[in-house]
């Protein structure tokens, strides 16, 4: 105990540094996860033989590894080769891949390997005639994309993404194991300075659902958004 007042003993200012890390990680890798499932589902469904095969070799290889395993084998596989490249100058030691890099690299990876197949399956949902139809009209492809499929596909995909997005909220949590002051992290500390474990990571529990009950209200108003002028079938 360091005698500090309070249920947290002084540490809520840290909880609350740790949940903003959190919430920048999630975010930061949301994005990146979002481009690679684009990269890769168009790859998926490209004609190019070799390109198909990337995407579903690298989408089987994520999605059978636990994400522990991604995040430490990121971490440390780039601190190798980091110092491999280092050593070709002849500059020696050991370079530490800065932590949050590291998660925002992993979470990515995961992420996108399986928005790539939701992603692809609301492209495949989309019925072919759609585009035909709109280059019938005179939109060029680009203006096909955007008004007719796009819409399609964000509406079929977002269900899938949004449940992809709370776990990756959760997996954050996984960044501790390589040093990331996220809140998980935090907590910990918190718990070997007052060896009060019940206390922090109850109220870690609470943070994580408090983040997650936020970002399912706003997958919602998504949704909701998405869906207006569509006609409701009775």
């Amino acid at each position: 105990m360091n005698g500090d007042p309070g249920v947290l003993h002084g540490f809520g200012a840290q909880l609350a540094a740790g949940t903003l890390v959190t919430a920048g990680l999630a975010l930061a890798s949301l994005a990146g996860g979002l481009l690679l499932g684009i990269a890769g589902a168009a790859a998926r469904m490209s004609r190019r033989r070799p390109l198909r095969a990337a995407a579903l070799g690298y989408t089987t290889a994520v999605r059978g590894v636990p994400e522990l395993l991604v995040v430490l084998i990121v971490y440390f596989g780039a601190s190798a080769a980091i110092g491999r490249v280092a050593a070709l100058f002849g500059v020696t030691g050991f370079y530490e891949l800065n932590p949050f890099l590291a998660g925002v690299s992993a979470l990515s990876l995961t992420f996108g390997a399986y928005a790539t197949e939701v992603l692809r399956g609301a492209f495949l949902a989309v019925p072919p005639g759609q585009a035909e139809a709109a280059r019938a009209l005179g939109l060029t492809r680009v203006q096909a994309f955007r008004h007719v499929l796009l819409p399609q596909v964000w509406r079929s995909a977002l269900p899938g993404l949004g449940n992809l997005f709370l776990v990756l909220l959760k997996d954050t949590s996984l960044v501790s194991v390589v040093g990331l002051d996220e809140l998980m992290r935090k907590s910990a500390i918190a718990v070997s300075y007052t060896r009060e474990p019940f206390t922090f990571y109850l109220s870690a529990a609470l943070i994580y659902l408090a983040m997650t009950a936020f970002s399912m209200a706003g997958i919602q108003a998504l949704e909701r958004r998405t869906a207006r002028g569509m006609e409701r079938s009775g």
